[in-house]
């Protein structure tokens, strides 16, 4: 059984410590910042969003084969108003197309879209995280969800909310919390391939 070290500010900051010695995702995270905040922090033109929305299906894996399509649905989302004001509807509204008439979910990417405009109120999901917080709700019940609930977006957030309350660890912001759960759960729960 896997038993992951106790949670505190000490293996938080390690956790922290340890990223930033990762050049590799150090160096694709500032490009992303440069990309989404300065370059093309709209999203009313499709060659932004296509850029964007390239960036990172390569740099996080999210195969998304038709991602012209995806691009061309975030512009008819018209997004940046409901972004800019916390809105997490927009998670959903994003992740769910039609493409070649079948629908398709891409709840992570949306997730990562969002969180890389405003990263302190969009917190990223990805199966590392759901896996760690699914560890420390069996371990020690932080908060009433289930599995399937975190992907619905407000349950998510909410989770991650209960998760910094619960184990005491409120001066971290989304983003960091983000940063060290996808860390741990890279560590403990690695993807065989």
């Amino acid at each position: 059984m896997i038993e992951i070290p106790k949670l505190s500010k000490s293996e938080v900051e390690r956790y922290f410590k340890k990223w930033d010695n990762q050049e590799s995702y150090v160096l694709q995270e500032s490009a992303l910042d440069k990309l989404f905040f300065y370059t093309y922090p709209n999203n009313t033109d499709i060659n932004d969003i296509l850029i964007k929305a390239s960036a990172l299906n390569d740099f996080y894996s999210t195969n998304i084969f038709s991602i012209f399509t995806v691009a061309k649905h975030i512009l008819n989302l018209d997004i940046d108003t409901r972004l800019k004001s916390g809105d997490e509807t927009v998670v959903n509204d994003i992740s769910h197309i039609n493409i070649n008439g079948k629908p398709k979910n891409f709840y992570s990417f949306a997730t990562k879209y969002c969180s890389h405009h405003f990263p302190k109120v969009f917190p990223i999901y990805d199966s590392y995280v759901e896996k760690v917080l699914m560890y420390f709700q069996k371990k020690d019940k932080f908060s009433n969800f289930k599995k399937e609930d975190l992907k619905d977006y407000k349950i998510f957030k909410n989770t991650l909310i209960d998760f910094k309350r619960f184990y005491n660890i409120d001066e971290y912001n989304l983003k960091d919390i983000d940063r060290y759960i996808w860390q741990l759960g890279k560590d403990y729960f690695p993807k065989i391939y």
